[in-house]
């Protein structure tokens, strides 16, 4: 199985950015999926993520800024980020379990700067 990730980049604060990560590989469907992100200098934490079923989890410092959704015939899930804020700043992983096991795609960065 294996995870690809895109969609990071420079953005200026407010803007938006739009992350994809999709799973291939021999796989029936994902259990669990979605986004954690690692700042600097501080632990990795959860952004988003959702089961295959939809139900979604968001970070408080996520929620009205960023929105998950998922493509399940793909494999797929997106996470659009908008008013982001330099705070956002991070290398952002995605994440999948699937069939008991834990995978994580390569990092994207993530720069929220002017």
């Amino acid at each position: 199985v294996q995870l690809q990730a895109s969609g990071g980049g420079l953005v200026q604060p407010g803007g938006s950015l739009r992350l994809s990560c999709a799973a291939s590989g021999s796989i029936f469907n994902f259990n669990v999926m979605g986004w954690y992100r690692q700042a600097p200098g501080k632990q990795r934490e959860l952004v988003a993520v959702t089961t295959y079923g939809g139900n979604v989890n968001v970070a408080d410092s996520a929620k009205g800024r960023f929105t998950l959704s998922r493509d399940n015939r793909k494999n797929t899930v997106y996470l659009q980020m908008n008013s982001l804020k330099p705070e956002d700043t991070a290398v952002y992983y995605c994440n999948a379990l699937i069939q008991g096991v834990n995978y994580w795609g390569k990092g994207t960065l993530v720069t929220v700067s002017s």
